[in-house]
């Protein structure tokens, strides 16, 4: 998306090939209930800590929130621009936003609640939809926010068993390549994570330039998410089982913690093989200067060779147009697949049956409409909501636009098959106002999946995630899907591979949040994950192993001057409780469906 801004009302309604259920719209030539419920039209700012955009939302989802909300949305966005600082700014100022979208943990609810940035959406919420499917969830969100009151309401509330991939088709971390290179050097075999670095060489001689002639790289990097340490890096640890809770790598089952500067551990292990890669000339030089939006582009040319992500190599580049042949890089033979690493087991999240408390949506202290922001949230929760506004989690979008129901079951129009699940096609006028922005500008801003997306959605009696419809895993038989399903022994999704190779690894899903941290051990921690990003950058494109090793040195001499040991302490305790906390929701959960029986 470009920065944009919208200032026609839109008064056509989304009717081609039907009306929107749900949606209150009237017909082709009717206007939409939003102006006749809503008299004044808003600018609503959003305070998403999530986005990856930042401006006035546009195209066919801005349309679709003016016809029913009568209002427009302002994304404000930390991962563009002002990152933790903006919040900060803004919490001073007094006020975050009309909508707030952002992390829960680490005491952040009950210091927004104190504050006075949120409010208690208790009268708000009272015979809404939301509150009778999901009070439970929303009452377990809101222990934390130190008064009584609805606050927030978590994100990913699923009636799934937390053993139950969270993602549906593809987990957290797996190794995509390009299957077209991977098929052309024999399939090779890849037995650990440092055996992938031969094999993406050959992959890059195979392919050396780009769809528009740029050089290739198998591995490109963004900072824009680095933490408590460089993202990137810590997602190749996740091809192990673990995932981050503080400077802890925590295994999914439970069964071992790390600190991410033991010598032996998986965060050290993924920053040399970062760094092997770079000394072969594998590592896009253009890592440490570029932002996420970026890098897709790159993902979309073709430039870059494997994923980590499938919402990266995969989503962006298999369905993209070649625009000299008209068709998809998946017709065209070239795309991204997993291969397998043998002795891999992939970090997956498990569904979240309480939702998952650590992002939330709340509505602004200083809200313009506090009534409508309720009832927009209140459509977020809603089946409609979820196709809309979920397209970040693989939803359908607008039904008579993307997708349709026939015999029984939904499937792709064929404006669908184009746009899904982010080409760059042009919309329709009817469906898009009078905004000229692609289907993949108009997706959703907001990044927020209200539901799980592996849910069944009500009106069509499958998963709200597109991927696992029974029709489109049926036209998965393109030749390059068909030579990748013999590879995976018949395997339709990753998931699905992965699991038949014992290479799948799901941490249950648990709406535990680390407590409120000491004012001290929050100064050590900022300092401590100063120097462990930076230093971890520098490592990986260090110029030889000896520059590796001292930086690395340098790295845990520092912090450990700093009080490092400190707040790793607090890590370590919230890491396992966070463990004990798994165990018993799953096991809460498995009671819970025993008696229903």
């Amino acid at each position: 998306m470009k920065k944009r801004m919208t200032s026609i009302l839109l008064c056509a309604v989304l009717a081609t090939g039907g009306i929107l259920s749900g949606c209150g719209f009237r017909g082709k030539n009717g206007l939409g209930s939003g102006r006749d419920k809503y008299q004044e039209f808003l600018t609503v700012d959003v305070f998403d800590s999530v986005a990856n955009y930042q401006g006035i939302q546009s195209g066919w989802f801005a349309k679709i929130v003016k016809d029913k909300f009568h209002m427009e949305l302002n994304m404000i966005a930390p991962n563009v621009a002002g990152g933790e600082a903006l919040f900060q700014t803004r919490s001073a100022a007094g006020s975050l936003g009309d909508l707030i979208i952002t992390g829960a943990e680490g005491g952040r609810l009950e210091n927004m609640v104190k504050a006075g940035l949120l409010m208690d959406m208790t009268k708000l919420l009272q015979d809404k939809d939301v509150l009778k499917n999901y009070g439970t969830a929303i009452q377990k969100a809101n222990a934390d926010a130190g008064q009584e009151g609805i606050y927030v309401l978590p994100s990913e509330i699923s009636n799934q068993s937390p053993m139950v991939p969270t993602e549906g088709t593809d987990p957290l971390v797996a190794p995509y390549v390009r299957w077209d290179a991977y098929r052309a050097v024999g399939y090779p075999k890849i037995r650990t994570l440092e055996d992938w670095i031969p094999v993406m060489k050959q992959l890059q001689e195979k392919i050396p330039k780009s769809d528009s002639g740029k050089k290739t790289y198998a591995i490109s990097l963004f900072k824009d998410w680095d933490s408590n340490m460089m993202v990137c890096a810590k997602n190749y640890a996740s091809f192990y089982g673990y995932n981050e809770l503080g400077f802890v790598l925590s295994k999914a089952d439970g069964s071992d913690f790390q600190d991410i500067l033991d010598e032996d551990g998986q965060y050290l292990r993924a920053l040399h093989f970062l760094f092997k890669a770079n000394q072969e000339g594998l590592v896009d030089p253009e890592s440490v200067s570029q932002n996420y939006d970026m890098l897709s582009d790159k993902y979309r040319d073709g430039q870059i060779l494997t994923s980590i992500w499938s919402w990266q190599g995969r989503d962006l580049y298999n369905g993209e147009i070649d625009a000299a042949e008209g068709r998809t890089h998946k017709e065209l033979g070239k795309g991204f697949y997993p291969a397998l690493i043998e002795d891999s087991q992939c970090y997956s999240n498990g569904c979240y049956s309480q939702g998952n408390a650590k992002l939330v949506i709340a509505v602004g202290s200083s809200a313009k409409d506090p009534q409508r922001m309720a009832d927009f949230i209140d459509w977020l929760y809603s089946p409609e909501g979820m196709e809309m506004a979920g397209q970040s989690a693989g939803t359908g979008g607008p039904r008579g636009l993307t997708w349709e129901m026939k015999d029984g079951v939904p499937v792709y129009t064929q404006f669908g098959t184009q746009a899904l699940p982010s080409n760059d096609i042009p919309v329709p006028k009817e469906w898009n106002g009078e905004s000229s922005a692609s289907w993949r500008d108009g997706v959703s801003a907001l990044n927020f999946k209200a539901l799980s997306p592996v849910d069944i959605d009500p009106t069509t009696k499958e998963p709200y995630m597109t991927a696992m419809w029974s029709s489109v895993l049926e036209k998965n038989n393109a030749p390059i899907d068909l030579d990748w399903q013999d590879y995976a022994d018949g395997a339709k999704t990753t998931i699905e591979f992965l699991t038949s190779k014992g290479a799948l690894a799901v941490a249950p899903g648990t709406s535990y949040m680390a407590p409120q941290e000491a004012t001290d051990i929050a100064v050590l921690r900022n300092k401590c994950q100063s120097v462990i990003v930076s230093q971890s950058w520098n490592m990986v494109f260090a110029k030889d192993e000896e520059e590796f090793d001292r930086l690395l040195q340098d790295m845990k001499e520092t912090v450990n001057g700093l009080g490092y040991a400190k707040v790793l302490a607090v890590d370590m305790q919230n890491a396992k409780e966070e463990a004990a906390f798994r165990k018993q929701e799953y096991e809460q959960y498995l009671q819970a469906n025993q008696e229903s029986k």
